[in-house]
């Protein structure tokens, strides 16, 4: 699919400024207003005037997209409302809701987006509704694409920018990123060289138990670049190999904390403490480092009447979570009696995933210029994901055989658990899919098309899970299988009242791989968790139907895309809190629904002015209801019930304004710009919106508290507004930007966070402060 970027041109016939059509060609249609399904696209341009460095950022100003912010490299796509919440670091079980793709190999793994970096993209696209017929499991929600620009064979050229930004009572980040276009000879091949570094600045402030405070804990960095060799030896025949490195560095977590087991207002033997915006308390620094590796190739033969395209991809990925789990290890050796000394250990809970993936897809594709235009293939994956959890907490089976007996450390670790780690997991995965897959299109008439697809799929995935230590349940080399398969369809339709509008409409099928829990922490239970959550085991695919009708609007100087959807999920994936467990877990929920209204305006009503507003209207809720083993309300699923992370409202407006400035010598454009962006309020979990929710004890006298004490919290995360500001001065080869991003310093709460079951920390993540920045970019 090729999208040119959305930039202004002369209409020749009445000399007003139009917006340039968008070309589109995956879907063998000739611009994006043909098709037939709602499609939002973000050019290269697009990008660069609304400041966006992350799809968190992009997310903002497309319609029915939510992110929801779980930690540095840590977050949640979800499209129109299918969302099943938080889903946390020890699930790696369960699947994605959304297909993340770069140009045609796709790059998706659960909590773990791929963050990445936006230089000389051509465009992203989301691809909103069921895309299980092309792309697969994974996309039940919708598919996200990040599509690079490809080497060109016509020319040298090359591009530049750097930036310095400054954010307030935060630190001083910024980045240089750069992309060099080679033609190697002429006519047969081109090279294309991108590299980028950048400096993320911190702004959460951490307190330490000496009484110090370190400032801007969570600064980080990115680094990586990408190299793409386009080889055409004939005009019928290309070859496009890429590899891909990047690696994130985060020195810390965005996490603003109200209680802490060690730093709260309850203390008496220690400090009280009643945490300020963006502070938390850490006994260990924290950090987060994701290295990235991604080998591709695509060939294309093209013949008379169809094309033939290979796309073969590698990845390997490692990534390591390390957090301050003291106030986790403490919370426990409170409950077991083990003393103050023990509960103030430095533990440290690390997090590693190793994922290597292979896939092979293979399709043909017409080409004719008749009614009739198709697309076959077969797909191939064979993804391996090793999961290891270990806490090294230094000294503490000195205590636990001090106070539970001489022997007992050694005697949980089964001789698999290092020496002073209560808690020690090992969770390899294998999962294989095969898929089949075609999608036919007609037109009926000049005006009316028709398309109809479907995808057969076949899935197994093995899993081994080992849990020793202290904390865990004793489970040494036990394995699960999961297997599923069946047909994915999908019928669209399109109807062109005339050259301006186009009416269409989609049935479509979705579909997410189910799969097997975790074995709950069980020696972390108290009875009655234990009886509430220890009963799930597995849970089933989850399905959905697609049902939308939308209008397309483009008169050249207006662009309009309108689409009414509803969806009607079966056995949706719900994610749960185990309360004391410290253990997450999924199960189905029969019935549920999303609906809704999303809209995308983009015009120019004089000459000059720029205008443009997305938004969406949802409501997504349960349509079943869930009890526990004793007849009472499961995790919030009850019917009528929000689903979570979803805003019922956004709205993202943005107005620019672009001018001459004729009085300098050389010339030059100018353009003055401005972005409002709103959300409304979301709940982080289902069970955050029951009665008494936001009402939280931690059981656990320390430091002089009792444990009694009440922390009340209002867990329907408040509706927030983000106001960025820029101007910029634009030469012939080079351009300066200024801008003023979060102008009213809106401190957000996206997102909360309880450690085991917020008996040993509660907090909030949140959003950047308050950003001042310059950009310089050039051409060349």
């Amino acid at each position: 699919m090729i999208l040119a970027p959305t930039i202004h041109a002369k209409d020749a016939d009445n000399d007003k400024t139009a917006l340039e059509e968008i070309i589109v060609t995956a879907t063998k249609r000739s611009s994006l207003i043909d098709v037939p399904f709602s499609i939002n696209a973000q050019s290269q341009a697009d990008i660069q005037r609304s400041g966006a460095t992350s799809l968190e950022d992009l997310a903002r100003n497309v319609a029915g997209l939510m992110i929801q912010n779980l930690g540095p490299g840590q977050s949640q796509v979800a499209i129109r409302g299918v969302s099943a919440g938080q889903i946390v670091r020890d699930q790696p079980g369960v699947k994605e809701q959304v297909g993340i793709y770069l140009d045609e190999s796709v790059i998706s793994l659960s909590l773990f987006t791929p963050d990445v970096d936006l230089y000389d993209l051509n465009r992203v696209e989301v691809l909103r509704g069921p895309q299980g017929t092309l792309f697969g499991s994974g996309s039940i929600g919708g598919t996200i694409r990040y599509i690079t620009n490809q080497p060109d064979m016509d020319g040298f050229s090359g591009s530049a920018e750097g930036n310095l930004n400054s954010l307030a009572d935060g630190g001083i980040g910024g980045h240089l990123k750069a992309m060099v276009n080679l033609p190697i000879s002429d006519d047969k091949a081109a090279l294309r060289i991108v590299g980028y570094h950048t400096k993320y600045a911190g702004y959460i402030d951490a307190l330490r138990e000496d009484g110090s405070i370190d400032k801007d804990v969570n600064s980080g960095t990115r680094s990586g670049g990408r190299m793409t060799l386009l080889f055409q030896p004939t005009e019928n025949f290309t070859i496009t190999p890429r590899i891909i490195y990047q690696e994130i560095k985060m020195d810390g977590n965005n996490r603003q904390e109200v209680f802490n087991l060690y730093a709260n207002p309850y203390t008496t033997t220690r400090k009280a403490v009643i945490f300020k915006e963006r502070q938390q308390f850490l006994l260990l620094r924290e950090s987060f480092k994701d290295q990235t590796l991604i080998a591709d190739a695509t060939i294309k033969m093209s013949f008379d009447a169809l094309d033939i395209t290979s796309v073969t991809s590698y990845t390997d990925r490692d990534i390591l979570v390390s957090r301050d789990a003291s106030a986790l290890s403490g919370s426990v050796s409170v409950d077991l009696g083990l003393g103050d000394a023990a509960a103030l250990l430095p533990s440290n809970l690390l997090d590693a995933t190793k994922v290597e993936s292979f896939t092979q897809e293979l399709r043909l594709s017409s080409t004719s210029d008749g009614p009739l235009q198709w697309i076959v293939g077969a797909f191939y994956s064979d993804t391996d994901r090793f999961y290891k959890q270990s806490l090294p907490t230094a000294g503490y089976d000195a205590f636990v055989d001090a106070v539970l007996g001489a022997g007992t450390s050694a005697a949980v670790s089964k001789g698999v658990s290092p020496k002073d780690s209560p808690f020690y997991s090992l969770l390899p995965y294998s999962l294989k899919q095969t898929a089949l897959f075609a999608e036919v299109s007609y037109d009926v008439s000049d005006q009316f098309h028709f398309t109809a697809g479907g995808r057969y799929y076949d899935y197994k995935e093995t899993r081994s899970v080992t849990q020793v230590g202290l904390f865990g349940n004793g489970v040494v080399g036990q394995t699960n299988e999961t297997k599923s398969n069946g047909f994915s369809p999908r019928i669209l339709a399109s109807y062109d009242l005339n050259d301006e509008v186009t009416l269409n409409a989609q049935v479509s099928q979705g579909f997410r791989l189910g799969g097997v829990n975790d074995p709950l922490n069980t020696a972390l239970c108290n009875s009655s968790d234990l009886a509430i959550f220890g009963g799930f085991q597995d849970y089933d695919d989850e399905k959905l139907w697609n049902y939308e009708a939308g209008i397309k609007v483009n008169t050249g100087s207006l662009s309009l895309n309108v689409a009414a959807f509803y969806t009607k999920i079966s056995n949706l994936q719900v994610t749960l809190d185990a309360g004391s467990c410290s253990s997450r877990i999924s199960f189905n929920v029969e019935k549920a629904h999303s609906q809704g209204i999303e809209f995308e305006l983009k015009a120019q009503p004089i000459e000059g002015f720029d205008f443009s507003v997305a938004g969406s209207l949802l409501q997504s809720e349960f349509d079943s209801t869930v009890l526990n083993s004793e007849g009472k309300i499961l995790g919030g699923v009850r019917k009528g019930n929000r689903l979570p992370s979803v805003p019922k409202f956004s709205i993202a407006l943005t107005g620019t304004y672009n001018f001459s400035l004729e009085a300098l010598d050389n010339g030059a454009d100018a353009y003055i710009s401005a972005t409002f962006q709103h959300r409304s309020s979301v709940f982080t979990q289902p069970s955050d919106q029951e009665a008494g929710a936001g009402k939280f004890t931690s059981g656990l006298p320390f430091g002089g508290a009792s444990g009694a004490e009440i922390t009340t919290l209002d867990l329907e995360l408040d509706s927030y507004q983000v106001l960025n500001l820029s101007m910029g001065l634009v030469f012939e080869s080079w351009e300066v930007v200024a801008y003023l991003n979060n102008v009213m310093d809106e401190n957000a709460n996206l997102s909360f966070d309880r450690e085991r079951g917020g008996r040993a920390r509660l907090s909030f993540r949140t959003n950047q402060p308050r950003t001042f920045g310059l950009t310089f970019r050039t051409d060349f």
